[in-house]
């Protein structure tokens, strides 16, 4: 099983490199058109979110000085060193959601701190790969198109990066465990 995740994880990046473009052209779509008409409405649409980030960034600063993140940790690992899950990727499963500068950077440290064929630097890249930056995802997107209720989009995406997060590292432990 290992050799079959890793021959993908080689190869898959390269073919969709070589396959978009392959698939673009047999249907005649002209692609740097494309590519550039894409690239005027992102310019617009990045001006456009500026005041939503901003209020995004504020808050997350908030909520990583005040100390909410170390109380959440600090209560959590008990329950994973019960489990047998290593207790370091947990700020990774509370930043993951909230900021993905703030993730990256931490998933770095793991992987500089025990290496990246470690099993905690495999389940932190299996985290960071397996979720999503929730509030900055409902920040761009609602806030381009101007939702302002989102229902149960914070719900379930929050429950999405709960489930990515608890699956990342179950599939790491039964395939590198």
């Amino acid at each position: 099983m290992y050799e079959v995740v890793t021959l993908l994880s080689v190869w898959a990046i390269p073919a969709m490199i070589v396959f978009i473009p392959l698939y673009a052209a047999f249907r005649k779509v002209p692609v740097y058109e494309s590519f550039v008409e894409g690239a005027k409405g992102g310019f617009d649409t990045a001006i456009q979110i500026i005041p939503h980030l901003v209020g995004m960034m504020v808050a997350i600063s908030m909520f990583r000085a005040s100390g909410a993140m170390e109380m959440i940790v600090q209560a959590m690992r008990p329950f994973f060193d019960w489990m047998g899950i290593p207790s370091e990727v947990l700020p990774l499963g509370v930043l993951r959601p909230l900021t993905g500068a703030g993730s990256l950077a931490f998933t770095t440290e793991l992987i500089k701190t025990y290496g990246p064929d470690s099993m905690i630097g495999r389940i932190a890249s299996t985290i960071q790969g397996s979720t999503d930056t929730t509030l900055y995802v409902l920040t761009v997107y609602f806030g381009a198109i101007g939702i302002r209720r989102t229902r149960y989009a914070l719900k379930v995406g929050l429950f999405s990066d709960l489930v990515g997060f608890v699956a990342a590292i179950f599939i790491c432990l039964y395939i590198f465990g």
